[in-house]
């Protein structure tokens, strides 16, 4: 028994299911292409051939990560299971920016589209991190340098901290629900 509800605990999905094997697992949207990250751990019940067809299973969605602790299923909840959301806002957000300075929406979508899969595809085949890449993009006293600052300004890192933190809080009140 796989179970992919949010905040639902291992003991709660035994004993409400009175199956002793069940896997605990957060995948997240892009799992539907192929390209998902699922989260993942099983309760005590579960055999070593029950633990590999899960990962067989999981990684036909993509890529799968298997945790010791339950406490990362609430975390990834929060990280990767609603991570999809908040990149679809941010490109929604992009998009009408680019309607507001004067492309119509179809092409300011294909723009952010494809900006948005080269920079992930770019950021994976990086031997640099994440920071040293956007530093490449950013001159000093250039556009990019004045869109970051005005970000920066408005504390974009702790909106998004806060954000991940109130996904995380909800899934630990829906485990506690139980």
């Amino acid at each position: 028994m796989i179970s992919i509800v949010a905040g639902a605990k291992l003991h709660t999905l035994v004993a409400g299911l009175n199956h002793k094997s069940i896997i605990r697992c957060m995948p997240n949207t892009p799992a539907q292409i192929g390209m998902g990250i699922s989260v993942w751990t099983g309760s005590v019940g579960v055999s070593s051939l029950q633990n590999e067809q899960t990962r067989t299973i999981l990684e036909s969605l993509g890529k799968q990560m298997y945790v010791d602790d339950e406490k990362y299923l609430d975390m990834a909840t929060a990280l990767t299971g609603s991570g999809p959301a908040y990149i679809f806002l941010f490109m929604e957000a992009l998009v009408e920016a680019g309607v507001n300075i004067g492309f119509s929406k179809s092409e300011a979508e294909e723009l952010v589209h494809t900006t948005m899969e080269g920079s992930v595809a770019y950021a994976m085949q990086s031997v640099d991190n994440i920071s040293d890449l956007r530093s490449q993009v950013t001159s000093s006293g250039g556009t990019t340098e004045a869109a970051l600052g005005c970000l920066e300004s408005e504390d974009f890192r702790r909106i998004v901290s806060d954000a991940v933190s109130a996904a995380y809080q909800r899934a630990i009140e829906l485990g506690n629900n139980d």
